[in-house]
């Protein structure tokens, strides 16, 4: 049975009843302090921890904010991964990862251009491993400050950015002139290309449906997501990175004792049949998809490919259209590969990567992702 948030409430009856007339305020308060960098963002006077505090609103794959920085040389910002915040089971050579340090990049860059500064990228200085990530640094920034330096056209959405996370709107097409601005904003060196045509679209819900399948019934790689669910504000407050579980509906189940990480493991149990019912939901509703690839598949490639990604999402933004990675189909865990071959066949027919894949429609504005604040992120300032 298909379950909606609002279904899945009503279920629960009386339950919802008597978390209302106890905890009624815990369960309508939203985090506080992880939604502090938001407010924060441009709030500095030092020219790179203004950029950095932008850089860091990026996404990333599971909210996991991957990004170290040090900041001991002026004029410089040195990025490294914190291999803390890697994803091993379904992410396991860190392409990913590497993704969303691209969108942390790009972020700091338009940041830094709206201050007057012209940032140079001097990527994997030290060299990179195709097969993972390691103390090496990933970037260092140059900032160098220019006068008339052209005002970035994509800054001014960065605080509204967010990635959409409800089921699209399925009676509101996507126009093709607005599909041809999705894509007009990708100029970092990534391959861009999308569809809305029916069918097209049709067998891209059908693969990602089964792609999400799939990581949920490998052990493994479902652990990995449960692990890092943040349930309820206080969770979220004392670590605002992973999987945001907070507002009346999971707070509501949580506080009756309907969703927590042990009976989210539990197959048969309601949490695991609900959770999958309501991805499968929000797959089967886009309305539209774009995805981006490389002619190979380098550190640099993936890098650029984070960079193309988050002004993709600033673009969806100001034209008031919602956007999130459906990219299970291209993880690289051993039971992912028909699903691999079978994207790549899809997106990729001539050759190369496609590094990320995303559904596109119209929907409810998210809310803000919790962040670490900057001063988390420094290793030498």
């Amino acid at each position: 049975m298909k379950l909606s948030r609002r279904n899945t409430l009503s279920l629960l009856g009386g339950g919802v009843v008597l978390a209302a007339g106890v905890g009624g305020f815990a369960v309508t308060r939203k985090p506080k302090t992880a939604l502090a960098p938001w407010a924060a963002a441009g709030d500095y006077s030092e020219p790179r921890m203004k950029a950095l505090s932008y850089a860091i609103l990026a996404p990333n794959p599971h909210n996991r904010q991957p990004w170290l920085v040090d900041l001991r040389t002026e004029g410089e910002v040195t990025l490294y991964v914190d291999q803390t915040r890697l994803l091993p089971h379904t992410d396991p050579f860190s392409r990913q990862i590497v993704a969303g340090l691209g969108c942390f990049l790009e972020l700091l860059t338009l940041a830094a251009a709206q201050d007057g500064f012209d940032v140079r990228l001097d990527l994997f200085p030290d060299g990179e491993d195709k097969n993972g990530v390691d103390d090496r640094r990933v970037a260092v920034a140059y900032f160098d400050q220019r006068a008339g330096l052209a005002e970035p056209e994509l800054f001014d959405q960065i605080l509204h950015r967010r990635s959409l996370k409800d089921p699209c709107d399925t009676t509101q097409p996507i126009a093709d002139d607005t599909l041809a601005a999705v894509q007009g904003a990708v100029v970092r060196g990534s391959n861009v290309n999308g569809t809305t045509d029916n069918a097209q679209v049709a067998a891209l819900r059908a693969l990602t449906v089964q792609a999400l399948e799939t990581e949920f019934a490998t052990p493994r790689t479902y652990k990995e997501s449960v692990d890092l669910f943040r349930i309820g504000h206080r969770e979220v407050d004392a670590n605002p990175d992973g999987l945001d579980f907070t507002g009346p509906f999971f707070e509501t189940l949580h506080m009756t004792g309907q969703f927590n990480r042990e009976k989210s493991m539990d197959r048969d149990g309601f949490s695991y049949k609900t959770g999958l019912d309501m991805v499968r939901e929000t797959a089967r509703s886009g309305m539209g998809y774009v995805w981006l690839t490389s002619p190979g598949n380098t550190r640099a490639d993936q890098i650029m490919a984070g960079r193309d990604w988050v002004r993709l999402n600033l673009v969806t933004s100001a034209l008031g259209l919602g956007v999130q990675p459906m990219s299970q189909a291209l993880q690289e865990f051993p039971e992912m590969a028909d699903l691999y071959t079978k994207a790549h066949e899809m997106l990729a027919p001539d050759g190369g990567t496609v590094q990320m894949l995303g559904r596109l429609g119209y929907g409810q504005t998210p809310a803000q992702s919790p962040r670490w604040p900057i001063e988390r992120k420094i290793l030498n300032a």
